[in-house]
């Protein structure tokens, strides 16, 4: 290190040099005497600002980024506590699902079955009420039949009782017949 300061010492002291443009200075590597003196004094008095101004709003700054760093952080653990305690409750509402639904699967077929014996109890009920009406319907209809059944063999009989008396009774016998009815009316 002290041959490197020792180096730049010997630059320092050289003869005067000449730049491009024709500038003349005492050294080709460090800035002329008055530019240190005035260019510290400023970089002196523009440290002393930053840190006399700007360290305490640097600092209150991060104190705030720090605050709002731990409030995420806390709101985050807040977050999660909330959602694993909602993760258990649905946990626990799904379990609860489950059973409400086995329940309401139970009461459904519960249901179904009274409905079905309503239903059977119902059908029987109305098939046993047509087969009577049905019965008594085949009655009248039998009845109705034996009576046109009667009523035609009454007129069958009759056609050919006049068929058969027309043709065996002769003109005599047939006037005995009728003199006889009108003296049995006229007796009457």
């Amino acid at each position: 290190m002290s041959l490197l300061l020792n180096a730049l010492v010997r630059l320092a002291e050289e003869a005067p040099h000449q730049d491009s443009e024709g500038i003349t200075t005492h050294s080709w590597l460090l800035p002329e005497t008055s530019e240190i003196v005035f260019g510290g004094t400023a970089s002196v008095i523009v440290i002393g600002l930053l840190v006399w101004k700007g360290l305490p709003v640097a600092k209150k700054a991060m104190a705030a980024r720090t605050a709002k760093i731990q409030k995420e952080l806390d709101d985050s653990a807040n977050a999660k506590t909330a959602a694993d305690a909602e993760a258990a409750q649905i946990r626990q509402a799904k379990g609860d699902i489950e059973g409400e639904r086995a329940r309401l699967l139970a009461d459904a077929d519960a249901q179904a079955g009274q409905v079905l014996t309503e239903g059977r109890t119902r059908l029987e009920a109305e098939v046993a009420e047509l087969e009577a009406r049905a019965d008594i319907e085949i009655g009248q209809i039998a009845s109705r039949s034996g009576d046109e059944l009667r009523v035609e063999i009454s007129r069958l009989s009759s056609e050919a009782s006049e068929a058969l008396v027309v043709k065996h009774l002769d003109a005599a016998t047939q006037d005995n017949l009728i003199e006889s009815f009108i003296a049995k009316v006229g007796a009457a």
